[in-house]
């Protein structure tokens, strides 16, 4: 089961959602309370086993409805993800990968480490 992880920093709250192993699968922006936080991490675990991809990598892609994953390409070349709630806000983002395949991998790995995932806040010292 995945999990996820509230922080909090001096410029707010964010959360990571970690797959099994505990490696960080992908990241929210910067939240102004817990409660703002707590909706994003409910907003992920609602849309990410309905989203659909949108692969903006491909010359031409289809542009989808939200909620939806698009995977793009940053300005280093590697593969990234966000997923986008139905009113087009992004909830979270990916790391970068080298190769597409894993980026879409990483997404399998949203669906079904989000769902029933536990959350833990992790105080700072």
């Amino acid at each position: 089961m995945g999990r996820f992880v509230i922080r909090q920093y001096e410029t707010g709250m964010k959360f990571d959602l970690l797959a099994v192993n505990r490696e960080t699968i992908a990241s929210s922006d910067f939240y102004n309370s817990k409660a703002s936080c707590l909706k994003g991490i409910a907003s992920v675990a609602k849309n990410a086993p309905l989203a659909v991809i949108e692969d903006q990598t491909i010359k031409e892609y289809k542009k989808e409805i939200n909620p939806k994953f698009e995977i793009f390409k940053d300005e280093g070349g590697e593969f990234r993800f966000n997923l986008k709630a139905k009113n087009g806000q992004t909830i979270i983002s990916s790391e970068g990968y080298k190769a597409k395949a894993s980026c879409k991998n990483g997404i399998e790995s949203v669906r079904k480490n989000s769902v029933g995932a536990e959350i833990v806040e992790v105080k700072e010292k």
